[in-house]
């Protein structure tokens, strides 16, 4: 009997302080649509595709008992291990429309020497989210 070799990339768990903001903050800053927020607020789900974007409290018995306590940032100058990135046709207005909503500014869109243009913010978590154009493939010959 095989395996199957193809998984499936269902979940991004997003660990944060509080549940029903944190959806909240999503949908408005960044434009996505609620899926699912449980009635004890202890975990969300945004519509974004073929994978899920979920929050999930930082300490809970899953974390904190069986696979270690979730290690957030100290300070701005440091950031959590993970970026979470979202592609836009339109950069700039996302861009704006995060700041408008309560997303922090880091670095204002701007044209990368790969192709891309890209922004960045900081979550109502201080997690790091890039806001990028769609990449072209690369020409084949």
């Amino acid at each position: 009997m095989a395996s199957n070799p193809n998984p499936v990339f269902a979940y991004t768990v997003v660990y944060v302080k509080d549940v029903a903001k944190s959806v909240a903050f999503y949908a408005k800053a960044f434009g996505y649509n609620v899926r699912r927020l449980d009635e004890s607020n202890r975990w969300g789900e945004l519509e974004s595709g073929q994978t899920t974007i979920a929050f999930t409290p930082a300490h809970q018995h899953e974390t904190d008992d069986i696979t270690g306590e979730v290690q957030g940032s100290v300070s701005v100058r440091e950031r959590a291990p993970i970026e979470v990135c979202f592609a836009y046709s339109d950069v700039d207005a996302a861009y704006k429309r995060a700041v408008e909503h309560g997303a922090v500014p880091v670095s204002e869109p701007e044209d990368k020497e790969w192709g891309q243009r890209v922004g960045y913010v900081r979550d109502n978590n201080g997690i790091v989210v890039r806001m990028g154009s769609f990449v072209k493939p690369a020409k084949r010959d």
